[in-house]
């Protein structure tokens, strides 16, 4: 009995950070409640308060699930192994998955909020484009090193630009609700990457 009261917990904590996840990612923070989520789970918001006793801890665990997943994701790029230009391919196509689905980039839709967050969770927000930040410079340094990515700057000037790049063409997308135009964008962004040589050697 206890095992199965452990189980059903551990998946109603599950079930509550699945739809708090979509709310954040098409509404923002700030634009959903714990009555929200207890009205599509079908429980009651003491319920709620129960697994997360705040929104700024279910904030909180939300950051950690995301940037767990999202770092596994980084991980089996590298293991796919490859090029750096095939692994920057990929970190785009991360994002562009994430728009199809119709939602946003749960820390880009976040640090939109920052100034309304915890302390904790503006601390989890930023660790986590830290890390997507020290996984992009690992990439260019490599591209730069195997001749695939060609870049002026260094690849610690060069990664912040990749990531606001993605992030700010998924909001000009989303309006739309047209994936190919972050697709347009992506598409150039790489570009930019691989033909830089091209017009340096245009304006020699």
């Amino acid at each position: 009995m206890a095992v199965r009261r452990s189980v059903e917990q551990v998946d109603t904590r599950s079930a509550i950070l699945d739809i708090a996840e979509r709310l954040v990612q098409s509404r923002g923070f700030n634009g959903f409640s714990y009555a929200d989520v207890a009205a599509e789970l079908g429980i009651t918001k003491a319920a709620l308060h129960y697994h997360f006793p705040g929104k700024a801890e279910l904030g909180e665990a939300l950051i950690a699930r995301y940037a767990l997943r999202f770092g596994e994701a980084l991980a089996a790029i590298d293991a796919e192994g490859g090029s750096a230009l095939a692994r920057l391919q990929a970190y785009a196509d991360l994002y562009l998955g994430v728009l199809r689905d119709e939602r946003m980039c749960l820390c880009g839709m976040l640090a939109a909020e920052y100034q309304t967050l915890s302390d904790p969770m503006r601390q989890t927000v930023v660790r986590f484009f830290d890390d997507n930040h020290a996984w992009l410079v690992r990439v260019l340094q490599a591209g730069r090193t195997e001749g695939t990515l060609v870049f002026s700057g260094t690849p610690e000037e060069a990664a912040p630009m990749i990531v606001g790049t993605l992030e700010g063409a998924m909001l000009v997308a989303r309006p739309y609700g047209d994936a190919a135009r972050f697709e347009t964008v992506a598409a150039r962004l790489i570009a930019e990457f691989t033909n830089a040589h091209k017009g340096s050697r245009q304006r020699q």
